[in-house]
């Protein structure tokens, strides 16, 4: 008999660090439970969208944000002890722009269908906050897209046309619409909501009271 599949919709952006945290955390929460059959969605976020198509300066917007870089590196400093807990190697100094984030959806996006959904996202993750790269930039994307196995020129077609952009967007107001005010967000077989990073136990917990509601495979 076939277990059930626990559905999970994971909202995030991906110039959120607590999300690169949240992702990592999410995985070992699974490993605590192989038991549970999960199928994981990474729906968009933008943290700003008013952030423009072509990004900005990344310590204009931190000065923008917090007021100065000075404000902020007391919370970088937080982030990268706790990323290498989970094997996260967080390099702020290296990060040059704040991208608008609304391409980097769209290629999350179109990774779905071919099952590359959670190595695309992770590859942007590391792209951005460990490696410094802007993945504002179509290039970048692309060849992001090629090291997980889509096909190249299929994406840099597809991201110099509008295809989907209508999509993302509305699917970020959506999230704005039902109440998400920060990310990451796990939507636990669409009813359960966790917000936050939260330690693997803590998410393994929400999702095993999940997981015992689900009907009997047949009933």
């Amino acid at each position: 008999m076939t277990a059930a599949t626990l559905d999970i919709d994971v909202i995030s952006d991906v110039v959120c660090p607590w999300c690169y945290l949240g992702k990592r955390r999410l995985a070992r929460a699974l490993d605590l439970m192989p038991e549970v059959v999960v199928m994981v969605r990474w729906r968009p976020f933008q943290l700003d969208p008013t952030i423009p198509p072509e990004g900005i300066d990344r310590d204009d917007y931190l000065t923008r944000k917090f007021g100065s870089l000075e404000a902020v590196a007391d919370i970088h400093q937080r982030l990268t002890d706790q990323g290498r807990e989970e094997g996260i190697d967080y390099r702020f100094e290296r990060i040059t722009r704040s991208p608008n984030t609304v391409d980097a959806h769209r290629l999350v996006r179109w990774a779905a269908p071919e099952g590359l959904q959670d190595l695309v996202v992770e590859r942007l993750f590391a792209a951005y906050f460990t490696h410094g790269r802007d993945i504002g930039e179509s290039d970048v994307l692309v060849a992001i897209a090629g090291e997980s196995g889509l096909d190249e020129g299929e994406v840099a077609a597809r991201l110099a046309s509008d295809e989907d952009r209508g999509e993302v967007v509305g699917e970020v107001e959506d999230a704005f619409r039902m109440g998400v005010t920060g990310v990451p967000c796990f939507i636990i077989e669409h009813r359960y909501a966790v917000m936050g990073a939260h330690p693997p136990e803590m998410l393994a917990e929400a999702i095993a009271q999940a997981a015992a509601a689900l009907p009997a495979p047949g009933a």
